[in-house]
């Protein structure tokens, strides 16, 4: 693997950044990551969050970040106060900052789990099938060329 501090060239730093020669499972998980990331509430840290699980985690860096990228800022107000809800609902003994940061964190925590499950479910079918698709119509072009 390059790392970052020796490129020089933008196509070392591309080629550090994406590699799509992965299996499904692996880019799947990477998106699904990715997804879990943007459902938590550190704003402005994100993206360099998940440019560090993923380097970490040998995962896919530029899916990563387009699962994190995925949950839009203008759906924030909505997943936090769903957040809000869901942790209140699961920890209902609390009050306070205290209460509302447990609750945040809960129920953030529980939507990104479920957010990252469901992503993983459906990238995988996608990748799988465009796989397939993509094998099936190379074997088709060696078969009749052209």
């Amino acid at each position: 693997m390059i790392l970052p501090r020796r490129m020089c060239s933008p196509h070392q730093w591309r080629q550090w950044l994406v590699s799509l020669d992965e299996s499904p499972r692996r880019m799947a998980l990477a998106l699904a990551v990715g997804v879990f990331i943007s459902f938590t509430p550190f704003w402005g840290f994100q993206t360099v969050l998940a440019l560090v699980v993923a380097t970490v985690s040998r995962l896919n860096r530029a899916l990563t970040v387009a699962g994190t990228w995925l949950n839009l800022p203008w759906f924030a107000p909505f997943v936090y106060a769903g957040a809000v809800k869901i942790g209140s609902a699961l920890l209902p003994d609390l009050s306070g900052l205290a209460g509302w940061s447990a609750w945040l964190l809960v129920g953030t925590t529980t939507l990104g789990l479920v957010a990252g499950a469901v992503t993983w479910l459906v990238a995988f079918g996608v990748i799988r099938a465009r796989r397939a698709r993509r094998v099936q119509d190379d074997c088709d072009e060696s078969r009749h060329p052209a």
